[in-house]
């Protein structure tokens, strides 16, 4: 009968990486949920809104904003006819008696909050993603880390 010593330090390399794998793994899990569930909590508050975008855009006209490329498309719109409006003038430009500068105002908001969902879109997409490559370079360590003879198929 033949036995192979195995060194106590591989066995306990191995074992910190499997461990450490299975965290990866399930940080990733829970990332891409994270993810998944900040991306359509932030879909359906602004579809809840009822929101258009305007008929006179460039792209998306009148489509409903639930997204991010229809949020940003309809704050460039809000700029431009605030603008129109305003003369040309921001906010910041307008005399505080000109009656104008509430509007200026109403609009610079509207589009903080929809610029405001077009990042929360892009945070919740990038934690989506980096929770997948995480799921994935766990599973990839815990197949290494296999102890001997159960490695890799």
């Amino acid at each position: 009968m033949t036995t192979t010593a195995t060194p106590t330090g591989t066995r306990a390399s191995t074992k910190t990486a499997r461990i450490a794998a299975i965290v990866t793994m399930v940080a990733g899990v829970i990332m891409a949920i994270a993810g998944a569930a900040t991306w359509f909590t932030v879909q359906g508050n602004l579809a809840d809104e009822r929101i258009t975008v305007s008929e006179d855009a460039d792209r998306f006209a009148n489509d409903k904003v639930d997204g991010p490329f229809t949020a940003y498309q309809e704050a460039q719109m809000i700029e431009k006819h605030y603008l129109e409006a305003t003369e040309g003038k921001t906010y910041a430009e307008l005399d505080r008696e000109d009656p104008v500068r509430q509007t200026a105002m109403t609009a610079s908001f509207l589009r903080a909050s929809l610029f405001t969902s077009v990042v929360s879109f892009g945070v919740a997409a990038m934690a989506f993603g980096l929770g997948i490559v995480l799921l994935i370079a766990g599973y990839g360590l815990f197949r290494l880390s296999a102890p001997d003879g159960a490695g890799p198929a």
